[in-house]
């Protein structure tokens, strides 16, 4: 079942989504050659606590830590370790935190150093797509309008969309309905309509869509080991519109009625 948010209630979780966007916008400015993935986990875990909210990942099912580093071919859900991150490799950071009893959950993938050219466009065609999908948050349209739109702007770059998981309602828990696929045709499933929130969340690969499970039963990577972005933001419908929950209020982007692609 569908939960549609009141005012009240994505109030709430704009502010725990913007906890997560501060604390992902400054684990950017600290990812550098060297570096290891558990200290950006530490980094983000100690942070989120001193904003007054609880890291929501953390024992989700059993996951180990705070915040997700998926590497180069890792998709989603990689486990920060002492891995020192090299120089030209790309990282997705996934984090979420719990504020007040509600939840906030974005994604960025960020180059390590100077990326070569083909990673920087794949990340940017993950963030591109995830403007292609928020821009069908309208009322009246479809949830699979969101997840055509996503799977049509990745393919037009020449990349592929992974299929294995998918974006999901977000509130007083962290995955609830409706589910949002990143591909698929349009005009299917639950119309769109105001009080909706959910996390879109596009993962792509420059090679082939198929995935495969590390031994660690969490970490997901394609299985040709090509390279993966991943990005991701909490949105909602309000009476106002569509708005990108999970922004920093400094971030030179809109609140959202358009995409910086457009």
């Amino acid at each position: 079942m569908i939960v549609l948010k009141t005012d009240k209630e994505i109030a709430a979780i704009r502010k725990s989504s913007r906890i997560v966007a501060q604390i992902l916008g400054d684990l950017g400015n600290k990812i550098e050659p060297g570096i290891t993935t558990k200290e950006l986990d530490a980094y983000a875990e100690l942070r989120a606590k001193e904003m007054g909210a609880i890291p929501a990942f953390k024992g989700y099912r059993g996951y180990p830590a705070s915040l997700c580093t998926s590497v180069n071919e890792e998709i989603i859900h990689g486990i920060p370790s002492s891995r020192k991150l090299q120089e030209g490799d790309i990282l997705g950071l996934d984090f979420g935190v719990i504020c007040d009893g509600y939840y906030g959950d974005a994604a960025v993938t960020y180059p390590v150093g100077k990326a070569n050219a083909e990673a920087i466009r794949l990340i940017k065609a993950a963030e591109k797509a995830f403007f292609g999908g928020f821009a069908k948050i309208q009322e009246g349209n479809r949830i699979s309008d969101i997840s055509h739109a996503i799977q049509k702007s990745v393919e037009a770059e020449g990349f592929s969309v992974i299929r294995a998981f998918v974006g999901h309602g977000i509130g007083m828990s962290l995955h609830e309905e409706p589910q949002i696929p990143n591909f698929g045709p349009p005009g299917r499933g639950p119309k769109i309509r105001k009080g909706l929130v959910i996390a879109i969340e596009p993962m792509i690969a420059a090679g082939d869509w198929n995935v495969e499970i590390k031994d660690d039963n969490w970490t997901a990577m394609t299985k040709d080991r090509s390279m993966s972005s991943h990005y991701e933001h909490t949105v909602a419908l309000t009476a106002q519109g569509a708005e990108i929950l999970s922004m920093r209020e400094d971030e030179n982007l809109p609140y959202a009625k358009e995409s910086p692609y457009a």
